[in-house]
């Protein structure tokens, strides 16, 4: 019954209330979006926390996306062992990376006052769930080997049922509690993100790309400010 509540049902209703929270989000306050940054009130530690994490992230994420698209791809490429270990070890690299980021931010945020006071409940509450995921993530490619193919065959197959309305829990009961947790904890981030500040990134200016250029007119004199400076 706990299998049919997380695997079945939690993924469309993660589902529903992402979709319908994003959507009116940006009807009613699209001009709200913003990652909130704190960069100006605190740097340093801003960087080695937001770069780790964001590099790490994004090539796990790639990899599961990859994995997802072209699953035979990916086990025909890992069918050889020397392929098969370079790849765990990349992704348990970027794994130990993004949870270091993420370590790191949670630190910032605790021991800045600056950065105490426009921390939200929301961001420590994602923040959480991030670190909860990520660990879960690394520890399962320290315990579970070869979770490349494993992930391939049990898992896209899963996701896949799942995106044609037919979930097949064949494929997730029989997995360690680890996996469970790591799955249902990607689909809770799913639910919160209209909630939280990850909604910026739904909302990328990408038409920046393609608009006319801006004209910028300087208006002091550059020789006057070159002899003061």
């Amino acid at each position: 019954m706990l299998d049919i509540l997380l695997f079945t049902v939690l993924p469309y209703m993660a589902f529903i209330v992402a979709m319908v929270m994003a959507l009116y989000r940006y009807r009613t306050n699209s001009f709200k979006f913003s990652s909130l940054s704190s960069e100006f009130l605190e740097n340093n530690h801003l960087f080695w926390g937001s770069v780790p994490w964001h590099y790490g992230i994004l090539v796990v994420l790639s990899g599961h996306l990859i994995g997802f698209l072209f699953p035979r791809h990916v086990l025909a490429f890992g069918s050889i062992p020397v392929r098969l270990l370079i790849m765990e070890v990349t992704a348990l690299i970027f794994g130990l990376m993004a949870l270091f980021g993420v370590c790191m931010l949670i630190y910032r945020r605790f021991t800045h006052s600056r950065i105490k006071i426009v921390t939200t409940g929301m961001d420590i509450f994602i923040l959480v769930l991030l670190v909860g995921q990520v660990l879960s993530g690394v520890l399962i490619a320290l315990f579970y080997r070869w979770g490349i193919n494993w992930y391939t065959v049990s898992l896209v197959p899963y996701l896949k049922s799942v995106l044609v309305l037919s979930p097949n829990l064949n494929y997730v009961s029989p997995l360690p509690h680890l996996i469970k947790y790591h799955i249902v904890s990607a689909i809770l981030i799913l639910v919160f993100i209209p909630f939280s500040r990850f909604m910026h990134f739904l909302v990328v200016p990408v038409h920046y790309l393609w608009r006319n250029w801006q004209r910028v007119i300087w208006n002091y004199d550059r020789k006057m400010i070159r002899k003061r400076y």
